[in-house]
């Protein structure tokens, strides 16, 4: 069993104790017209994830305002 959701990049804050380490904050998407964003928001209208990133070759792969999917399997 796997879940997909779809999460936009709200915040990437750099935190106080390293410079290389950034928190990484996304929010899911919004219906925004297009027919995919409708379909994720209906069943995920709202949702947060946050992780801080301790690798800048990481980090720097995370662009603001844009949106990534996220795949939840069991581990």
């Amino acid at each position: 069993m796997s879940v997909r959701g779809k999460f936009k990049l709200a915040e990437s804050t750099q935190v106080d104790y390293n410079p290389e380490v950034r928190k990484l904050k996304f929010n899911a998407v919004c219906n925004d017209g297009t027919e995919e964003n409708a379909k994720f928001h209906k069943y995920t209208p709202s949702g947060e994830i946050s992780m801080t990133v301790d690798n800048p070759s990481a980090s720097e792969q995370f662009e603001i305002g844009k949106s990534y999917y996220v795949d939840f399997t069991p581990a």
